[in-house]
């Protein structure tokens, strides 16, 4: 029994790096058939260690949703790079803000996964070619930090002790000589504007924004509040970038409720568990929103795990009693009536 699931040697890379990247883009969500119980029981000691395993990491990832963000996010970013083909200058980019939670880097890296499948199918010749760049800004970030970052993806061996001239010199040519058309920019809220340094980092992104012919995708928590859009740097980059903000999801009319329910039950069909009963977590709806204030980042993590206490415990199914047992962040946790949060803490120790 082959094993799509299995830990491989290969070193660590996150996605700020290119081999990292490549990976995340390569990557194909994880395929898993239920083995019949009749055949599971046949199964020796190490086949059956591995076939569970392999489902527990199958819920681990589970699937990626096409959620509302995803698709406004996707079709907006496409339709940026289209518009920015030719552009000498000015070019137009697109920030994504929003509370935690909300799904803000599912949905820039899915753009930036499908805008280099769609650049590398277009793509005549075997130059080295890398069309998207993806890279965070790390806590109090300097411009020279920030060129690093940039320097870090692409592998570039910088010198024991660059400067912020030189670095941002070889990044601009190297992502030129590639042919980058996207960059995305995940954790701008660390940029403060209104210090010298976060002045000078931003700046730095406007330099490169000019040297680079790309568009640029900038994506943080609620931006707006962390300064982002004051003083003149900020009405330059009010100026040049359209905003999506993203939210939980409601739960008020029918059509927000349709929703809701339809992005549980495509979670739910995802589902290997053997004695699951199809649509009892669609049922559940009203209460998963309450439970999760309609995080999407809340809600997976809720299946996730509790998907995986199911499979560990023996029982296969989702049920509210093991959802009430499973821990959520504290955000979700503290945002729930009072009276729920007693009747789970009525399970002392018995955490999914």
């Amino acid at each position: 029994m082959s094993r799509p699931g299995a830990a491989t040697s290969e070193p660590h890379n996150p996605l700020t790096t290119r081999e990292g990247w490549a990976r995340f883009v390569s990557a194909k969500p994880l395929e898993l058939q239920l083995v019949p119980e009749e055949r599971l029981a046949l199964l020796n000691g190490f086949r059956r260690d591995d076939y569970e395993r392999d489902r527990l990491d199958y819920h681990a990832q589970l699937i990626v949703v096409a959620t509302p963000t995803v698709r406004q996010v996707a079709h907006s970013g496409r339709r940026l790079a289209l518009l920015n083909r030719g552009q000498i200058s000015a070019r137009r980019g697109l920030i994504v803000t929003g509370t935690a939670g909300t799904g803000k880097t599912t949905a820039i890296t899915q753009l930036g996964k499908q805008h280099e499948h769609q650049a590398r199918r277009r793509r005549q010749g075997k130059a080295p070619f890398q069309p998207v760049v993806f890279v965070t800004i790390p806590p109090a970030a300097t411009a020279k930090m920030v060129a690093a970052e940039f320097a870090r993806f692409l592998g570039i061996p910088l010198p024991s002790r660059p400067n912020q001239i030189e670095i941002t010199n070889m990044v601009c040519d190297v992502l030129c000589d590639l042919g980058t058309d996207l960059v995305i920019v995940d954790e701008i809220h660390n940029l403060n504007l209104g210090s010298r340094t976060g002045a000078e980092t931003s700046d730095q992104l406007k330099y490169l924004s000019e040297r680079i012919p790309a568009t640029f995708l900038y994506a943080g928590i609620d931006v707006e509040s962390a300064g982002l859009f004051t003083g003149t740097r900020g009405r330059q980059i009010a100026g040049r970038f359209a905003t999506l903000t993203t939210s939980p999801f409601a739960y008020g009319t029918q059509t927000e409720r349709n929703d809701w329910s339809s992005l549980i039950a495509t979670l739910e069909d995802a589902l290997k568990l053997y004695r699951h009963r199809p649509g009892s977590l669609v049922r559940l709806a009203p209460y998963l929103h309450q439970r999760t204030s309609g995080m999407i980042g809340s809600l997976s993590h809720l299946i996730r795990e509790a998907a995986i206490e199911a499979i560990l415990n023996g029982s296969e199914k989702l049920t509210k009693p093991l959802l009430e047992r499973v821990t959520l962040d504290h955000a979700a946790e503290t945002s729930r009536p009072k009276a729920h949060r007693s009747r789970a803490g009525r399970h002392p120790g018995k955490v999914a």
